[in-house]
């Protein structure tokens, strides 16, 4: 995907760019609020012994299973919606399959790292703070 006038106009990059970064604070939002409303649950699992890469390996996996459902629904509507769009769609057929994958590949990857942030957070929490918290 060359971002020029040939292959793709400036304000589409940029459009696609804003909705990427949409997407990563849509998906840091959630997860971010999920760990807060957790920490008790959080703070228990450590003081029974769940070590830090347990902690991370639960929020992380909850937001990809969410990125999952995302993703799924989304090539869902992009493929119901590829027909009002063909005439504008130069080079690429309707249904391509490779810019289906990178698109999805490439949110996999935002959205991963946009749960890596809240669970970093929660890796770190203490078992004491966060059961007086309640």
């Amino acid at each position: 995907m060359k971002c020029s006038r040939f292959v793709l106009g400036p304000a589409v990059c940029g459009v696609f760019l804003a909705l990427l970064a949409l997407a990563a604070a849509g998906i840091y939002g959630v997860i971010s609020y999920t760990v807060g409303q957790r920490t008790s649950e959080i703070g228990i699992r450590m003081a029974l012994g769940a070590q830090p890469r347990d902690i991370r390996r639960l929020i992380v996996s909850r937001g990809a299973a969410l990125a999952l459902v995302g993703l799924f629904l989304g090539a869902i509507g992009a493929l119901a919606l590829t027909t009002l769009l063909a005439s504008m769609l130069y080079s690429v057929k309707p249904a391509d399959p490779a810019t289906y994958g990178s698109v999805a590949l490439l949110l996999g990857i935002v959205a991963i790292l946009a749960c890596y942030l809240p669970a970093r957070r929660a890796m770190r929490v203490d078992p004491i703070v966060a059961l007086r918290h309640e």
